[in-house]
């Protein structure tokens, strides 16, 4: 099964067929995974579900799905935030189960995704996570570079000028590709580093210092 196509096989399947390592709900017009390569603790895809003889949308990406009509791209990317809403309440019951504190959840679409279908990604802010390894691994899902699109930020669009949403919704790729290669910076504290092993340690270390206070302010409420 190519690599390349898998989201968009998911989305073609009958969820009791898709294995319970890979599937973690689904519901009648998405399907939550687990991210394969998880970049942070809690790391799931959402994408909206496809009938085989549906041929008229083009759920491809972001940008096909923004190229199309846009009230119904309006309504599969609100749908997208309905479920990935009730997905962070799950997380954070978890987080408080595994870790006993919550932190916080991003939610949104790579602006150049390197797989087909439409999938919008929900994770936790750590990024702590043993597949975080190259510079754009990391750079894809920096939360101020612009190639992560916070799915707040997208709805926005919809409600804005035609000619602005004609202009941001064309998401050149070139453009975007360009911000992988930027250099490292902790989303956090705005800190350069000087490569991804001394930024790894550097997130693992705030985390850390996150979890001990949530923990203590969880303890003293």
């Amino acid at each position: 099964m190519s690599h390349l196509n898998i989201l968009r096989t998911y989305a073609l399947s009958d969820p009791a067929k898709i294995p319970s390592a890979v599937l973690f709900s689904n519901k009648s017009t998405s399907l939550t995974i687990y991210d394969a390569f998880p970049k942070s603790i809690f790391h799931f895809l959402v994408l909206p579900r496809m009938a085989k003889e549906d041929t008229t949308s083009d759920l491809t990406s972001l940008k096909t799905v923004l190229m199309g009509d846009k009230a119904y791209a309006k309504k599969i990317i609100s749908a997208l935030a309905g479920d990935a809403k009730i997905l962070g309440d799950e997380i954070e019951g978890e987080m408080l189960k595994r870790y006993g504190f919550k932190w916080d959840i991003w939610t949104g679409f790579h602006a150049v995704p390197s797989m087909k279908h439409l999938h919008l990604h929900v994770l936790s802010t750590d990024l702590c996570s043993g597949r975080m390894k190259l510079k754009k691994h990391y750079n894809s899902f920096h939360p101020k570079l612009g190639f992560f699109l916070d799915i707040d930020a997208v709805l926005t669009w919809f409600d804005a000028e035609p000619s602005y949403f004609e202009g941001v919704s064309k998401l050149e790729a070139k453009a975007y590709e360009a911000i992988l290669k930027e250099d490292l910076v902790c989303w956090s504290c705005n800190t350069t580093m000087k490569n991804m092993p001394t930024l790894k340690a550097h997130l693992q270390g705030e985390w850390n210092r996150q979890a001990k206070l949530g923990r203590k302010a969880d303890k003293g409420s």
